[in-house]
């Protein structure tokens, strides 16, 4: 079922709301982002039990990660993450809004489908910015080190390393697994989050302006997007963070289909889902606050737009 929009806001507002919104939630969730990236760094293409388990769940891994590298190691790749939320939810939600003011999402699988597009316009654009927060946030002192270590000294210098060692094309690495990532994401989340609010208004659980809303909406939506997302979001990691030759091509993975079928046949099957709970534990506050933070943004903004001097 596709909720009718609630409100008219115009794309461009929607643009700077979006991206606000989901810089916010970033701030409070990027340590299990870190997390989540060590854990589904660790074991690459090794089977189970063949390799050193550094991080044994969420909340070991996080006093590993604290002990290890201090307080700042969990906020390790913030500036990237934030680059990253700015760019790709701006994108994202601008050509949300935009469906909506066209009326695709009132339209049979509207939701879905201008959702998955938005998701991956906005992953194409933002890559470079995922690509460099990854690698940062997979840094780690070397007793509790997981994957390839790029040793990038700051957010600018990654940037500078990249692309004198690559090129600009070698900016855009990975992107292949980012954008099925988003789209699958953005889907999920979307759709799901808008179809949840529709079914929680007509519970009559809360009032239709409340803020309880919104936040009933994301808690559902988190649970289908860290389902749905997951297997991308292990491959995306892998591709992104993996070494690179002196041409620019990955050594490990050809791309997303290559890595896909060898953490499947190395690791196993299960391995697609390394660190669902972190996904989850991150997921879950990162929707809730995205979209409740985006669904009173733009109440704001749609009050001005009428009651404003």
């Amino acid at each position: 079922m596709a909720a009718p929009p609630a409100m008219s806001i115009p794309p461009p507002v929607d643009l700077v709301l979006g991206a606000s919104a989901c810089c916010l939630a970033c701030v409070f969730t990027n340590p299990l982002e870190v997390v989540k990236t060590r854990l589904q760094l660790q074991g690459e293409l090794r089977s189970r039990g063949s390799y050193p388990r550094h991080y044994r769940g969420v909340l070991q891994a996080a006093l590993a990660v604290g002990q290890a590298d201090g307080l700042r190691g969990l906020q390790k790749g913030l500036t990237a993450g934030l680059l990253y939320q700015g760019l790709m939810n701006g994108v994202r939600f601008f050509l949300y809004s935009h469906a909506e003011d066209v009326g695709l999402t009132e339209q049979p699988g509207g939701t879905v489908a201008a959702g998955a597009v938005a998701g991956a316009l906005g992953a194409f654009v933002a890559s470079p910015a995922y690509l460099v927060k990854t690698q940062l946030q997979a840094q780690a002192s070397a007793a509790i080190a997981v994957g390839h270590q790029h040793n990038h000294e700051s957010v600018s210098g990654a940037f500078e390393t990249i692309y004198r060692k690559e090129g600009v094309l070698g900016l855009w690495r990975g992107v292949n697994g980012a954008v099925p990532r988003v789209m699958v994401g953005s889907a999920a989340q979307l759709a799901t989050f808008a179809s949840a609010k529709e079914w929680v208004k007509k519970q009559e659980w809360f009032q239709d302006d409340s803020w309880l809303v919104a936040l009933a909406g994301g808690m559902i939506s988190s649970v289908a997007v860290a389902i749905a997302m997951t297997p991308f979001d292990v491959v995306s990691t892998r591709l992104y963070n993996q070494p690179v030759n002196e041409m620019g091509r990955g050594q490990l993975y050809r791309g997303f289909l290559d890595c896909f079928l060898k953490i499947s046949r190395k690791e196993g099957v299960l391995a697609l889902y390394k660190g669902i709970t972190a996904a989850y534990i991150r997921l879950g506050p990162h929707t809730i606050l995205s979209l409740l933070f985006w669904d009173e943004l733009r109440k704001l903004a749609h009050y001005y737009q009428h009651h404003g001097t």
